[in-house]
């Protein structure tokens, strides 16, 4: 059975290596509010998209008192090669075993292209600075997501 974080909930723990190698715990975002977004693939269509919708967003975010991370199964190699590819200015974490993904509840059956497949359920986490989750959203979109993320958070585009 999937877990489904909630509001309220504190967010599960991780050390994970970033796109430069660097380990990046949950207790170091302590003390910043942070959007935390899982996606399935760096590079593709979906991810890019998304990627670049916080890219271009992140003054805004930030200006908020928002950082942004993202979580995907991708080698730190790769993250980084995404990072530059397409002028990211924020974190990707790499979890290459998916066990940050199955304690946030983002691993597990979905559907793609009307098939049941097992895999990323692509979802973002609001954490407060003590790492409590004050915004859960699962299976989301990739297109738009972002606009909506930031109307929730009363951010001004």
């Amino acid at each position: 059975m999937t877990v489904r974080l909630e509001p309220g909930t504190a967010a599960p723990d991780f050390a994970l290596l970033d796109q430069d190698g660097k380990t990046v715990r949950l207790a170091d975002l302590r003390g910043e509010k942070t959007v935390l977004y899982f996606y399935p693939a760096a590079m593709t269509p979906g991810c890019t998209t998304q990627a670049c919708d916080f890219r271009d967003s992140i003054s805004s975010l930030q200006g908020a008192g928002y950082r942004v991370i993202g979580i995907s199964r991708d080698e730190p190699a790769t993250l980084a090669t995404f990072r530059e590819r397409d002028g990211l200015t924020f974190t990707l974490l790499s979890d290459p075993d998916h066990a940050v993904h199955t304690a946030y509840g983002v691993w597990g059956e979905k559907m793609n292209y009307g098939k049941v497949v097992e895999g990323v359920i692509r979802s973002t986490f609001v954490l407060d600075d003590e790492g409590t989750i004050t915004l859960a959203q699962h299976n989301v979109k990739a297109t738009g997501h972002v606009a909506r993320l930031r109307k929730l958070l009363g951010i001004d585009a």
